[in-house]
C-alpha cells in the first residue's frame, strides 16, 4: 500500500479509502447499497487496517447514521489506536425531518459534528467534509462553523465534496480573507466512463495543493465486469435497483471492450483494471472503495498492486477521452507554442 498526501496538512492517507456506505442499510434506499450487519462491518474494516489501509470514510447520512455507528464500534471492537487511522465524515444530507435537519448552517453543522462524534465513539474526525452545497446557506457562515470546529478540536481537517469549481475556490478565497481553515480535500466522482472531473475540478485541486478522493471509482458497479450490451451476468447487482450515477451505456460498453483484453493480459478482473487507472491519474490521493464481501473487497485492495503499461494507458485513455469542450478548446489552442512542452 502506498501513501499520499492528505492536502497540505503534511499527513498521509492510504491510496485506497475504505468507503462504508454499505454499512447497516437503514430503513430506506440505502439496503440496495449494502447491509452489512456489525460482524460482517469489522472484517471489512480488519481486512483493510491488515493491508495498510488508514484511510476510512463515511457520512451522517449512510443508513441514516447507521454507518458511522457500525464504523465507530468496529474500531473500538478491534482496538485500533486513534493516530493509526484517518477517519472522514460529512454533512449537509437530509438527518431529520424538522426544516433545520439539512444544509450547511452553523446550526445543522454543530449539531451533526456532535451526532457523528457520539455515533462514530470518536473525540475528533480528522476529514470533515460538506456533502453538497447549498444555495440557501452563505458559504461565509459555512467555512465559519467549519473553522470553529477545528479550533474547538472537533475537526482536524476540511474537505467538500460535490461542489463546481467556482464554489470551491470561492470557499478557498473566503477562507484566506477571514484566516479561516481551508478546504484540504475534494471527495469527487471520477471514474473512466466518467472524466468530466479533469474539464475544471482537477486544474483546480493542482493549482490549490488539495487531494481528490474518488466515489464511485467503478462508476457505480457498472464497470464491475458484471455488465454487457448483453445484460448483467450476475444474480445481483446493484444498478439493476439503483441506476446511479449516470452513465453513458453505449460509451461505457466500448471503454469496457477496451478493458477485457487488457485485464485478461494481466490476469486480473475488470474492475481492478479500472481502479489502477485512476490510481495512476494526477491529482487522486485516494480511492475510495466499497464492497459487501472480503473477496470483493481484496479484488479492490489488490488495484493497488496492478501496474499498468504506458500501452495499456494510451489505449484506455483514447477510448475514454473527453470531448472537446469550450473553453477547454481554445485555452489549449493559446497555450501552443506559449507553454514548453515537457522534456523540450
Amino acid at each position: 500500500m502506498r501513501y499520499r498526501p492528505l492536502g497540505r496538512t503534511g499527513q498521509f492517507v492510504s491510496e485506497i479509502c475504505l468507503g462504508t456506505m454499505t454499512f447497516h442499510g437503514g430503513a430506506g434506499y440505502w439496503r440496495n447499497i449494502g447491509q452489512l450487519d456489525q460482524t460482517g462491518a469489522t472484517a471489512l474494516v480488519a481486512r483493510s487496517l491488515e493491508a495498510g489501509v488508514n484511510f476510512i470514510d463515511t457520512a451522517d447520512v449512510y443508513s441514516e447514521g447507521g454507518s458511522e455507528v457500525l464504523l465507530g464500534q468496529a474500531l473500538a471492537d478491534l482496538k485500533v489506536a486513534r493516530e493509526d487511522v484517518i477517519v472522514a465524515t460529512k454533512v449537509r444530507a437530509r438527518t431529520g425531518s424538522g426544516p433545520n435537519a439539512v444544509g450547511l448552517s452553523r446550526g445543522h453543522i454543530m449539531d451533526q459534528i456532535a451526532g457523528s462524534l457520539k455515533r462514530l465513539k470518536l473525540d475528533y474526525v480528522d476529514l470533515y467534509q460538506i456533502h453538497g452545497f447549498d444555495p440557501v446557506t452563505p458559504l461565509e457562515e459555512t467555512m465559519r462553523a467549519l473553522d470553529d470546529c477545528v479550533a474547538r478540536g472537533l475537526v482536524r481537517t476540511i474537505g467538500c465534496s460535490n461542489l463546481a469549481a467556482w464554489q470551491i475556490m470561492k470557499a478557498q478565497g473566503i477562507a484566506e480573507r477571514r484566516g479561516f481553515a481551508r478546504f484540504e480535500t475534494v471527495q469527487a466522482y471520477y471514474t473512466i466512463a466518467g472524466r468530466d472531473l479533469e474539464r475544471e475540478v482537477l486544474p483546480l485541486v493542482e493549482d490549490q495543493g488539495m487531494g481528490v478522493m474518488v466515489w464511485s471509482p467503478l462508476a457505480g458497479g457498472f464497470l464491475s465486469g458484471k455488465y454487457t450490451r448483453n445484460g448483467v451476468n450476475s444474480n445481483y447487482a446493484r444498478r439493476v435497483t439503483f441506476d446511479f450515477p449516470p452513465v453513458d451505456k453505449e460509451r461505457g460498453y466500448d471503454i469496457i471492450d477496451v478493458m477485457r483484453p487488457i485485464a485478461k493480459a494481466h490476469d486480473v478482473s475488470v474492475a481492478r483494471v479500472a481502479l489502477a487507472w485512476l490510481l495512476q491519474r494526477k491529482g487522486v490521493m485516494s480511492v475510495i472503495v466499497g464492497a459487501k464481501t472480503v473477496e470483493q473487497l481484496d479484488d479492490n485492495l489488490a488495484a493497488a498492486a496492478l501496474k499498468l503499461t504506458a500501452q495499456d494507458l494510451t489505449a484506455l485513455d483514447a477510448v475514454s477521452a473527453l470531448a472537446p469542450e469550450y473553453p477547454g478548446w481554445m485555452l489549449e489552442r493559446q497555450a501552443q507554442g506559449r507553454v514548453p512542452e515537457a522534456g523540450k
